[in-house]
């Protein structure tokens, strides 16, 4: 451990414009190992758990665009959270017709920037207990502080709640999400 410590500080030091972040530790997501030098289709196919959001993405052609110099932060529901939907949604949405639908509902996940779980906190304690983030494809989403985690409200009242934090990616950052947030 001190080894691989003592290596990625060698390596920050002679990488130019190494950040505080590379000596941070990811969780692991899905089972996985989630590399902050990998972006984030690169780390979410490795996750057991976002198999399906994996699926949706390459339904919807967002892989090009996920794979991107972003940033983003992506709020990236579990298979458990597309499991909540009524029976045949996913399907449905995955159909070639209805790939508008699809990407509407997953850029809807995704805001631009990079805003960790102490930036988001700072934006709800600025806006006195919630803060409104814009989505990339357009859209609100509420975010506050439910005890100790961050709960996010959706367009049509939906809570869903941060469960994994700070996944650190090349191009942004991830937070593992326990329902799917609807436009």
């Amino acid at each position: 451990m001190k080894a691989k410590i003592l290596g990625t500080l060698l390596a920050c030091t002679i990488a130019a414009g190494c950040s505080s972040h590379a000596m941070e530790t990811n969780p692991m997501v899905g089972g996985a190992p989630m590399y902050q030098t990998k972006n984030i289709v690169e780390n979410a196919v490795n996750s057991k758990d976002h198999t399906t959001l994996v699926a949706a993405v390459k339904a919807a052609d967002l892989v090009g665009t996920l794979q991107s110099p972003g940033p983003f932060t992506v709020f990236a529901p579990t298979n458990a959270a597309f499991d909540k939907l009524p029976a045949g949604t996913v399907d449905t949405l995955v159909k070639p017709e209805n790939k508008a639908m699809l990407t509407s509902v997953l850029t809807y996940h995704v805001v631009s920037g990079t805003l960790d779980a102490k930036a988001l906190m700072a934006d709800i304690k600025a806006g006195g207990g919630k803060a409104e983030l814009t989505t990339v494809n357009g859209e609100k989403l509420t975010v506050m502080e439910m005890g100790k985690t961050i709960s996010i409200t959706d367009a049509k009242g939906g809570v869903s709640h941060v469960t994994i934090a700070d996944v650190r990616q090349s191009n942004g950052i991830i937070h593992v999400v326990d329902t799917v947030l609807h436009p």
